[in-house]
């Protein structure tokens, strides 16, 4: 039974009895907190929280998963792997127990032809509602379900949300795995596999993960691999001998040149390329580009890993394109994307895998030497600081240097590797302006203690009276604010936004009965906590002052047009460019943005414009923004775009723009696009690997720039004398022109240098039967080099001093023919007593040397100094 068939009978089975067919989601999920997706109910989330109400109340799928913490094990067994298909059926307050554990039997045991004979069955402990199920209304006997713990038979969603007791299905693989045991899973899990896993959603938990109650809503949540399901259905002798994975094997094997099962270690490189290769086209197909960071890291980890055992098995040309071919000829049917996406997941790889080519060449180089040394010393491990060097200076990851250095018998000091690895983090935060100690936050966080949070109220009003609850200046808490310091305030309410999500801080005003500060920044000193840096323009502010705040409305304004903009380019780009095209980063301040994003290449001058055009065009439409509180399980089920690896809490604000983008954010934005007015995209460029900068002017600053330059090109037409539509052709006509009275002038510079190089052969002296040419040319070194070398060409065996001099410089060039060369002519050394009257030194290669210093003033009797070392060089 092929993998096709699996899959097709699940779905039939299912299907019949209700179950909606629900694609599977992204394997970048919509949860920050989660790397990579890793299980089928993830994208149901939502649903088993009560966060939202399903579509339906029974749905399947077949999720991609990727498991991270598998990678080092990929290879070294033949149970183990990255990607995998995992077949699931979901309940949401219909069927429960009975159901779940009926239908998983009849499907395994008739859908699928297992010999119920070699199954079994496992419960929690005290689950005895689900014992009797299987003994009574499936028929399992008595002595084929066992009872397991809390590690092995029961699941949790985490602290303070639902979990429940699980049920599985175990298959008798047979004696070649080991003896049998009248515990079945509990006594050999090398000899019973677990095919299916049924959760029980019943209980709501407490913080220690422990049931206090009920759901009022009893959900099923089941698991099945289907690489573990055809294994056993295809009787094969392990996941990598099934016909999907069996089939990359194989052309792993056909594009190396390696038999598989010749060789433990070639066998472990050959399952490494079928399964990276597998994970790696279906880790770009849903937007992942290789990094160093994050789910870009783990991508990159895992093609350096199938690219060095590629090569390692003694293929030198490209394995990556190869085996991403294969996968989507191999699974395309069922994950479609594959095959729409192909040349840009192609392109992806290659471009990563001929960068990182060179890096394995130089640090395999060095690698090896180091692995020499402490093997000769008798060391059984590798200095740390080897491992660290390697990744510092090469970007060679770890695990590369453990694998290659356990091949030797080596081990790697890892402790040490990462404590310099850490000194480096603490270096680079140190040099980072925005990650020294913030003094303010450390005296004001008593406050924080004390009084709470600052409430912001600045998305609804611009102005309010709060109360001044803490100052600080220079590292010390202050009870007063004098005229002319510079202080953080902290209120017990702001108008202020604080800096954050890439918006910058709000500025304007503070009046309190006794004086007047001007903010100029807004930011955040601790979670929840505020700080109102501002310098005090007049009299005084003290704690528990009543004051009036007053934002500058034209700055908000400014930085709101530039937020809600980058969200609109954000969108822009992932419509035009990809899904993979995220946010890496952003800056948003009144009247510009600048914002970072995840892509291989440029987007080129047509790019760039069409991006530019759509932003517009979104601008004018005027839809209308909207911002609202809602759960994080709620914005993740609609949408929402959230930021990997930002901390979210369980209560979020989401801001979407017309019907077309959603995403988490805390910032303040317009009611209207319109009211943007204008943006401009003024750059795009790189700033790393894999990443990408576009920056723009909104607003005013975009209508300002388009006026200068507007005023530029009239300027520049009336310069040309042609209108500002004919500038563009009348300066390519200028060009075209300027190339050509460029050749015309080099034609006569070579005709001038012909007949200069002619005058000076005629002008050499005979020494001894060498020809001596000695002159002055005051060209630059170039030229005098070009000259020297087409002297030596005319004249056969001679020796050659040229001299140039100008202001403040001075340069003297000799050249010497091989013959004389080797008799221990040196032009180097012949420079060498001229190159001293000019007050520097002479440096090349005896058949050609470059001497220069600042006394231009001796340029003649340098050229005769250097003649005369000629001369006396040539008669000894």
């Amino acid at each position: 039974m092929d993998s096709n068939t699996i899959r097709e009978r699940f779905f039939t089975f299912f299907e019949e009895r209700g179950h909606a067919r629900v694609p599977s989601s992204s394997l970048v999920s919509n949860d920050p907190s989660l790397l990579l997706a890793n299980a089928g109910m993830n994208q149901f989330v939502p649903y088993f929280t009560g966060e939202q109400t399903p579509p339906y109340e029974r749905a399947m799928s077949i999720q991609k998963c990727f498991r991270t913490p598998d990678i080092d094990e990929v290879g070294k067994t033949t149970r183990h792997l990255t990607f995998f298909e995992m077949l699931g059926n979901f309940s949401f307050g219909d069927y429960f127990k009975e159901a779940a554990a009926s239908w998983a039997w009849e499907l395994v045991t008739e859908s699928y032809g297992l010999d119920p004979e070699r199954l079994w069955a496992t419960v929690y402990l005290t689950d005895d509602e689900a014992y009797g199920i299987w003994a009574d209304s499936v028929g399992v006997r008595p002595n084929r379900i066992v009872r397991r713990g809390r590690k092995d038979n029961f699941w949790s969603m985490g602290a303070n949300r639902p979990c429940g007791p699980c049920s599985e299905i175990f298959v008798d693989l047979g004696e070649e795995y080991g003896p049998a045991s009248d515990q079945g899973p509990e006594g050999n899990e090398d000899r019973y596999l677990e095919i299916w896993n049924l959760v029980f959603i019943e209980n709501e938990c407490n913080a220690s993960i422990e049931p206090i109650g009920d759901l009022p809503k009893k959900n099923i949540d089941t698991g099945a691999g289907v690489e573990r399901l055809a294994f056993v259905l295809q009787e094969a002798g392990s996941i990598y001998e099934t016909d999907t994975i069996g089939a990359l094997v194989e052309r792993a094997s056909e594009l190396t040149e390696t038999a598989y099962g010749d060789d433990d270690r070639s066998d472990m490189a050959l399952r490494i390329l079928a399964d990276h290769g597998r994970g790696i086209a279906f880790l770009i197909a849903d937007g992942v580009l290789p990094s160093n960071e994050k789910r870009g890291y783990v991508l990159r980890r895992v093609m350096r890993r199938t690219i060095r055992e590629a090569r390692l098995l003694g293929r030198e040309q490209p394995i990556l394109p190869e085996l991403i071919d294969t996968t989507v000829e191999l699974m395309s049917d069922a994950y479609p994307e594959l095959k729409t996406r192909r040349d840009f997941i192609v392109d992806v790889a290659a471009r990563e895998e001929e960068r990182f080519d060179q890096t394995l060449k130089q640090g395999l180089s060095l690698l090896n030497s180091e692995i020499v040394k402490a093997t000769e010393a008798g060391a059984g491990e590798l200095p740390g600081d080897v491992a660290f060097r390697l990744h510092d200076t090469f970007g060679f990851p770890i695990d590369i240097t453990r694998d290659v250095a356990s091949e030797s018998g080596l081990s790697v000091d890892q402790a040490d590797f990462e404590r310099q690895m850490d000194a480096q983090r603490t270096r680079a935060r140190a040099a980072r302006k925005g990650d020294v100690e913030d003094p303010s936050a450390e005296v004001l966080g008593s406050v924080l203690e004390e009084r709470g949070t600052t409430e912001f109220i600045g998305y609804e009003h611009l102005t309010t009276t709060a109360t001044v609850l803490g100052i600080a200046a220079g590292g010390r808490s202050e009870p007063v604010a004098s005229e002319g310091q510079i202080v953080d305030l902290v209120l017990d309410r702001t108008v202020f936004y604080a800096e954050g999500g890439g918006q910058v801080g709000d500025r304007g005003m503070i009046e309190g009965p006794d004086g007047v500060a001007e903010v100029k920044d807004t930011r955040r000193l601790a979670a929840g906590l505020i700080g109102h840096v501002a310098t005090v323009t007049r009299g005084d502010l003290k704690i528990g002052d009543e004051v009036t705040l007053t934002v500058d409305p034209g700055w908000r304004t400014g930085a709101q047009r530039a937020h809600t903009a980058t969200h609109i380019l954000h969108w822009a780009l992932r419509d035009r460019v990809g899904e993979h095209a995220t946010q890496a980063g952003s800056l948003v301040e009144p009247g510009r943005l600048r914002f970072d994003f995840h892509h291989y290449e440029p987007l080129g001058d047509e790019g760039v414009a069409a991006i530019g055009e759509e932003l517009q065009d979104k601008v004018l439409v005027d839809d209308s923004v909207r911002a609202f509180e809602t759960s994080f399980d709620y914005a993740r089920s609609i949408g929402a775009m959230a930021i990997f690896g930002e901390k979210y809490g369980d209560f979020v604000r989401v801001v979407e723009v017309g019907e077309y983008s959603k995403e988490l954010c805390g910032g303040t934005h317009v009611p209207h696009t319109s009211q943007i007015g204008v943006v401009v995209v003024t750059a795009e460029g790189s700033i790393g690997a894999n990443l990408r900068r576009v920056e723009a002017l909104v607003g005013s600053e975009g209508i300002s720039f388009l006026a200068r330059r507007t005023a530029e090109l009239q300027r520049t037409a009336e310069l040309l004398k042609a209108g500002p539509d004919e500038v563009a052709g009348k300066v390519e006509r200028l060009l075209a022109t300027q190339k050509d009275m460029e050749k015309r002038l080099a034609a006569v510079e070579r005709s001038s240098a012909e007949s200069d190089a002619d005058e000076l052969v005629g002008s050499a002296v005979d020494v001894d039967g060498t020809r001596l040419v000695v002159a002055r040319r005051d060209l630059g070194v170039d030229g005098l080099r070009s000259l020297a070398q087409s002297l030596k060409g005319r004249l056969g065996s001679a020796v050659i001093v040229l001299g140039a001099a100008g202001e403040g410089r001075a340069n003297l060039v000799g050249a010497v023919t091989k013959d004389l060369v080797e008799r221990g002519v040196s032009a180097r050394d012949i420079l060498a007593p001229g190159a001293r009257l000019l007050g520097g030194g002479a440096g090349g290669k005896p058949e050609l040397a470059i001497s220069g210093g600042p006394s231009a003033d001796k340029i003649e009797q340098a050229i005769e100094a250097a003649a005369q070392a000629a001369r006396s060089a040539l008669r000894s």
